[in-house]
Protein backbone atom coordinates (compact mmCIF):
# COMPACT_ATOMS: atom_id res chain seq x y z
CA UNK A 1 0.00 0.00 0.00
CA UNK A 2 1.16 3.49 -0.73
CA UNK A 3 0.15 4.63 2.72
CA UNK A 4 3.41 3.51 4.31
CA UNK A 5 4.59 1.47 7.25
CA UNK A 6 2.43 3.13 9.93
CA UNK A 7 -0.80 2.01 8.32
CA UNK A 8 0.55 -1.47 7.56
CA UNK A 9 1.64 -1.84 11.19
CA UNK A 10 -1.92 -1.02 12.27
CA UNK A 11 -3.37 -3.64 9.92
CA UNK A 12 -5.60 -1.16 8.11
CA UNK A 13 -7.61 -2.12 5.02
CA UNK A 14 -9.32 0.59 2.98
CA UNK A 15 -13.05 0.35 2.33
CA UNK A 16 -13.74 0.54 -1.39
CA UNK A 17 -17.41 -0.55 -1.63
CA UNK A 18 -19.60 2.57 -1.96
CA UNK A 19 -22.78 0.64 -1.15
CA UNK A 20 -21.37 -0.56 2.15
CA UNK A 21 -20.10 2.96 2.92
CA UNK A 22 -23.65 4.29 2.47
CA UNK A 23 -25.07 1.50 4.64
CA UNK A 24 -22.63 2.31 7.45
CA UNK A 25 -23.48 6.02 7.32
CA UNK A 26 -27.19 5.13 7.29
CA UNK A 27 -26.72 3.48 10.70
CA UNK A 28 -26.16 6.89 12.31
CA UNK A 29 -28.26 8.86 9.77
CA UNK A 30 -26.40 12.18 10.06
CA UNK A 31 -28.19 15.44 9.33
CA UNK A 32 -27.00 18.98 8.75
CA UNK A 33 -27.37 19.59 12.50
CA UNK A 34 -24.90 16.87 13.50
CA UNK A 35 -21.18 16.76 14.23
CA UNK A 36 -19.50 13.56 13.05
CA UNK A 37 -16.07 12.31 14.03
CA UNK A 38 -14.66 9.76 11.62
CA UNK A 39 -11.85 7.51 12.77
CA UNK A 40 -9.43 6.34 10.09
CA UNK A 41 -10.72 7.95 6.88
CA UNK A 42 -8.04 6.20 4.81
CA UNK A 43 -8.90 6.92 1.19
CA UNK A 44 -12.16 8.70 2.02
CA UNK A 45 -14.93 6.23 1.11
CA UNK A 46 -16.87 6.97 4.30
CA UNK A 47 -15.64 10.54 4.57
CA UNK A 48 -17.17 11.66 1.29
CA UNK A 49 -20.55 10.17 2.23
CA UNK A 50 -20.43 11.79 5.67
CA UNK A 51 -19.47 15.17 4.19
CA UNK A 52 -22.54 15.07 1.93
CA UNK A 53 -24.91 14.52 4.85
CA UNK A 54 -23.48 15.92 8.10
CA UNK A 55 -23.16 19.54 9.17
CA UNK A 56 -19.56 19.17 10.35
CA UNK A 57 -17.06 16.32 9.91
CA UNK A 58 -13.79 15.86 11.81
CA UNK A 59 -11.66 13.03 10.41
CA UNK A 60 -8.85 11.57 12.56
CA UNK A 61 -6.04 10.15 10.41
CA UNK A 62 -2.84 8.76 11.93
CA UNK A 63 -0.93 8.70 8.63
CA UNK A 64 0.28 12.20 7.57
CA UNK A 65 0.63 11.15 3.92
CA UNK A 66 -2.99 9.99 3.75
CA UNK A 67 -4.17 13.12 5.53
CA UNK A 68 -2.33 15.31 3.02
CA UNK A 69 -3.81 13.36 0.11
CA UNK A 70 -7.38 13.70 1.41
CA UNK A 71 -7.42 17.44 2.14
CA UNK A 72 -7.62 18.74 -1.47
CA UNK A 73 -10.53 16.45 -2.36
CA UNK A 74 -12.50 17.09 0.85
CA UNK A 75 -12.04 20.80 1.62
CA UNK A 76 -15.08 20.94 3.90
CA UNK A 77 -13.77 18.22 6.22
CA UNK A 78 -11.49 18.97 9.17
CA UNK A 79 -8.76 16.36 8.72
CA UNK A 80 -6.74 16.03 11.91
CA UNK A 81 -3.50 14.07 12.15
CA UNK A 82 -4.05 12.13 15.35
CA UNK A 83 -3.92 8.70 16.98
CA UNK A 84 -7.54 7.80 17.72
CA UNK A 85 -6.53 5.89 20.85
CA UNK A 86 -5.52 9.08 22.64
CA UNK A 87 -7.65 11.81 21.07
CA UNK A 88 -9.79 13.73 23.56
CA UNK A 89 -13.36 12.79 22.57
CA UNK A 90 -14.62 14.19 25.88
CA UNK A 91 -14.24 17.76 24.56
CA UNK A 92 -16.81 17.23 21.80
CA UNK A 93 -19.94 19.37 22.08
CA UNK A 94 -23.12 18.74 20.12
CA UNK A 95 -24.27 21.58 17.86
CA UNK A 96 -27.60 23.23 18.79
CA UNK A 97 -30.36 20.77 17.98
CA UNK A 98 -27.84 18.17 16.81
CA UNK A 99 -25.87 15.13 17.94
CA UNK A 100 -22.28 13.96 18.21
CA UNK A 101 -21.78 10.84 16.07
CA UNK A 102 -18.70 8.66 15.66
CA UNK A 103 -18.10 6.51 12.58
CA UNK A 104 -15.03 4.53 11.69
CA UNK A 105 -13.31 1.62 10.01
CA UNK A 106 -11.02 0.78 12.93
CA UNK A 107 -7.62 -0.84 12.31
CA UNK A 108 -7.79 -4.43 13.58
CA UNK A 109 -4.76 -4.16 15.84
CA UNK A 110 -6.05 -1.14 17.78
CA UNK A 111 -9.82 -1.59 17.50
CA UNK A 112 -10.34 -2.57 21.14
CA UNK A 113 -8.38 0.33 22.72
CA UNK A 114 -10.13 2.81 20.43
CA UNK A 115 -13.51 1.34 21.41
CA UNK A 116 -12.64 1.59 25.10
CA UNK A 117 -11.53 5.22 24.66
CA UNK A 118 -14.86 6.03 23.03
CA UNK A 119 -16.86 4.28 25.75
CA UNK A 120 -14.87 6.19 28.38
CA UNK A 121 -15.91 9.45 26.63
CA UNK A 122 -19.51 8.31 26.19
CA UNK A 123 -21.09 11.35 27.88
CA UNK A 124 -19.96 13.45 24.89
CA UNK A 125 -21.25 11.00 22.25
CA UNK A 126 -24.76 10.00 21.13
CA UNK A 127 -24.37 7.20 18.60
CA UNK A 128 -21.51 5.25 16.97
CA UNK A 129 -21.11 2.94 13.98
CA UNK A 130 -17.78 1.13 14.15
CA UNK A 131 -16.27 -1.46 11.82
CA UNK A 132 -14.17 -4.08 13.58
CA UNK A 133 -12.81 -7.52 12.93
CA UNK A 134 -15.95 -9.70 12.96
CA UNK A 135 -14.72 -11.75 15.91
CA UNK A 136 -14.26 -8.60 18.02
CA UNK A 137 -17.62 -7.13 16.91
CA UNK A 138 -19.38 -10.35 17.94
CA UNK A 139 -17.71 -10.20 21.35
CA UNK A 140 -18.84 -6.61 21.92
CA UNK A 141 -22.45 -7.50 21.03
CA UNK A 142 -22.62 -10.91 22.77
CA UNK A 143 -25.05 -11.66 25.58
CA UNK A 144 -24.72 -13.87 28.68
CA UNK A 145 -24.33 -17.56 27.91
CA UNK A 146 -22.53 -16.95 24.63
CA UNK A 147 -19.09 -18.48 24.28
CA UNK A 148 -17.76 -15.07 23.21
CA UNK A 149 -19.44 -13.03 25.97
CA UNK A 150 -16.71 -11.45 28.06
CA UNK A 151 -15.41 -8.32 29.75
CA UNK A 152 -15.53 -6.39 26.46
CA UNK A 153 -19.26 -7.21 26.20
CA UNK A 154 -20.07 -6.21 29.78
CA UNK A 155 -17.95 -3.05 29.90
CA UNK A 156 -19.49 -1.78 26.66
CA UNK A 157 -23.09 -2.84 27.19
CA UNK A 158 -23.39 -1.34 30.66
CA UNK A 159 -23.15 2.03 28.91
CA UNK A 160 -24.50 1.37 25.39
CA UNK A 161 -27.13 -0.54 23.47
CA UNK A 162 -25.08 -2.60 21.02
CA UNK A 163 -26.34 -4.08 17.75
CA UNK A 164 -24.38 -6.22 15.31
CA UNK A 165 -25.61 -4.31 12.28
CA UNK A 166 -23.65 -5.36 9.17
CA UNK A 167 -21.30 -8.12 8.12
CA UNK A 168 -18.69 -6.98 5.60
CA UNK A 169 -16.81 -9.44 3.37
CA UNK A 170 -13.06 -9.16 2.63
CA UNK A 171 -13.64 -8.14 -0.99
CA UNK A 172 -15.16 -4.84 0.18
CA UNK A 173 -11.61 -3.68 1.07
CA UNK A 174 -8.33 -2.92 -0.61
CA UNK A 175 -6.26 -4.96 0.08
CA UNK A 176 -8.72 -7.70 1.16
CA UNK A 177 -8.11 -8.80 4.77
CA UNK A 178 -7.83 -12.48 5.64
CA UNK A 179 -10.85 -12.27 7.97
CA UNK A 180 -14.41 -10.97 7.85
CA UNK A 181 -15.38 -7.61 9.31
CA UNK A 182 -18.59 -6.41 10.93
CA UNK A 183 -20.14 -3.10 11.91
CA UNK A 184 -21.65 -2.52 15.33
CA UNK A 185 -24.06 0.28 16.14
CA UNK A 186 -23.79 1.69 19.66
CA UNK A 187 -26.42 3.97 21.13
CA UNK A 188 -25.10 5.56 24.31
CA UNK A 189 -27.54 5.18 27.21
CA UNK A 190 -28.50 8.32 29.18
CA UNK A 191 -27.23 6.56 32.33
CA UNK A 192 -25.54 3.19 32.96
CA UNK A 193 -27.78 0.17 32.40
CA UNK A 194 -27.44 -0.69 36.09
CA UNK A 195 -26.43 1.58 38.94
CA UNK A 196 -22.83 1.04 40.07
CA UNK A 197 -21.51 2.94 43.07
CA UNK A 198 -17.84 2.46 42.15
CA UNK A 199 -17.35 2.10 38.40
CA UNK A 200 -13.62 1.54 38.67
CA UNK A 201 -14.14 -1.36 41.06
CA UNK A 202 -16.85 -2.78 38.81
CA UNK A 203 -14.39 -2.80 35.89
CA UNK A 204 -11.74 -4.56 38.02
CA UNK A 205 -14.20 -7.23 39.16
CA UNK A 206 -15.51 -7.89 35.64
CA UNK A 207 -12.01 -8.23 34.19
CA UNK A 208 -10.93 -10.54 37.00
CA UNK A 209 -14.01 -12.74 36.57
CA UNK A 210 -13.26 -13.31 32.87
CA UNK A 211 -9.46 -13.55 33.17
CA UNK A 212 -9.63 -17.33 33.76
CA UNK A 213 -12.79 -18.43 31.98
CA UNK A 214 -12.51 -22.12 32.82
CA UNK A 215 -12.56 -21.47 36.55
CA UNK A 216 -15.69 -21.06 38.60
CA UNK A 217 -16.66 -17.48 39.41
CA UNK A 218 -15.34 -17.60 42.98
CA UNK A 219 -12.02 -19.16 42.00
CA UNK A 220 -11.49 -16.79 39.05
CA UNK A 221 -12.16 -13.78 41.28
CA UNK A 222 -9.89 -15.16 44.02
CA UNK A 223 -7.05 -15.46 41.52
CA UNK A 224 -7.74 -12.13 39.82
CA UNK A 225 -8.34 -10.04 42.93
CA UNK A 226 -5.86 -11.79 45.22
CA UNK A 227 -8.58 -12.47 47.80
CA UNK A 228 -9.41 -15.71 49.68
CA UNK A 229 -11.81 -17.93 47.74
CA UNK A 230 -14.12 -18.32 50.76
CA UNK A 231 -14.58 -14.52 50.90
CA UNK A 232 -15.55 -14.46 47.23
CA UNK A 233 -17.90 -17.41 47.63
CA UNK A 234 -19.68 -15.66 50.51
CA UNK A 235 -19.99 -12.43 48.51
CA UNK A 236 -21.47 -14.29 45.53
CA UNK A 237 -23.95 -16.12 47.72
CA UNK A 238 -25.01 -12.89 49.43
CA UNK A 239 -25.70 -11.48 45.95
CA UNK A 240 -27.87 -14.51 45.15
CA UNK A 241 -25.29 -15.93 42.73
CA UNK A 242 -24.08 -19.53 42.81
CA UNK A 243 -20.27 -19.23 43.21
CA UNK A 244 -19.85 -22.37 41.10
CA UNK A 245 -21.22 -20.57 38.03
CA UNK A 246 -18.80 -19.24 35.43
CA UNK A 247 -18.46 -15.58 34.52
CA UNK A 248 -19.97 -15.96 31.05
CA UNK A 249 -23.35 -16.87 32.59
CA UNK A 250 -23.72 -13.66 34.62
CA UNK A 251 -25.87 -10.76 33.47
CA UNK A 252 -24.58 -7.20 33.86
CA UNK A 253 -26.94 -6.65 36.79
CA UNK A 254 -25.43 -9.67 38.57
CA UNK A 255 -21.90 -8.31 38.14
CA UNK A 256 -23.12 -5.03 39.63
CA UNK A 257 -24.71 -6.77 42.62
CA UNK A 258 -21.63 -8.92 43.15
CA UNK A 259 -19.37 -5.84 43.10
CA UNK A 260 -21.59 -4.15 45.68
CA UNK A 261 -21.38 -7.19 47.99
CA UNK A 262 -17.61 -7.54 47.97
CA UNK A 263 -16.10 -6.52 51.30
Amino acid sequence: MASGGKRRALGQHFLRDAGIARAIVDLVAPTSNDLVVEIGPGEGALTAELARRAGRVIALEVDPALAARLRPSLPGVEIVEADARGWDYGTLVAPPGGRVLVVGNLPYSVGKPILMALVAARTAIDTMALMLQREVAERVAAGPGSRVYGSLSVLTQIYCDVTLALRVPPEAFRPPPKVDSAVIRLNVLPSPRVAVADERRFHVVVRAAFAQRRKTLANALAAGLGRPAEVLRAAAESAGIDPLRRAETLAISEFAELTARLP
